[in-house]
């Protein structure tokens, strides 16, 4: 009777394993990899300065920026020409420095805002990064194992094959000296002979 390896039909099913868990991890896989190209590019921006540039260029004066303005000015109007200095030099150049600053303010202000608006989109793209490093791991941990069991069975398998045809061996071995110590025993002056013909 031949062998039957029992390890092969389990060997054969854990090899299916990896491709029957890949559906459920490759979303995950591919955008964190989208993710990891993503934030490849926006670092370089950033360490370019690529970013406050872009992130520069979309500034608009607020709303609120105007009113400010207007009340600074005012307000400076009113004490430069209570104390003698309306339209003087000294007058006009405060106005601009008060303008100026307002403008830094305001500017700044929605700098910091697009800023952290930006960061939370980096976090996003951080998190879709570790989530699909996350599922590469555990992409790779599957395979890993199911290589891992499959190399074991093929172990036991070996193992068995070589054990049966240890037996098999022993069993020929054990079946031959039974018939020489037979063959021997039919030889004249043996004990077998003698028993019938009284020898």
């Amino acid at each position: 009777m031949a062998y039957r390896d029992p390890t092969r039909g389990a060997s054969n099913i854990v090899g299916q394993i990896p491709g029957a868990t890949e559906p459920y991890y490759r979303p995950y896989m591919e955008a964190g990899r989208g993710a990891m190209t993503d934030l490849q590019n926006q670092y370089k921006d950033l360490l370019g300065g690529d970013v406050y540039n872009r992130l520069g260029q979309g500034y608009k004066e607020s709303p609120g920026y105007r009113f400010k303005l207007e009340q600074a000015l005012g307000a400076s109007n009113n004490a430069a020409a209570a104390g003698g200095m309306l339209g003087t030099p000294m007058h006009q150049y405060n106005a601009q420095e008060t303008a100026h600053g307002l403008a830094d303010q305001d500017f700044n202000n929605y700098l910091q805002n697009q800023m952290g608006l930006y960061g939370l989109g980096l976090q996003g793209e951080q998190g879709l990064n570790q989530m699909g490093f996350q599922a590469n791991q555990g992409m790779a941990d599957t395979v890993g194992n199911a290589l891992n069991q499959q190399g074991q069975y093929n172990f036991m398998g070996q193992q068995g094959r070589n054990q049966y045809n240890q037996a098999r061996t022993n069993n020929w071995l054990s079946a031959l000296g039974m018939l020489g110590g037979f063959g021997a025993s039919m030889v004249p002056g043996s004990g077998f002979l003698s028993k019938f013909f009284g020898r």
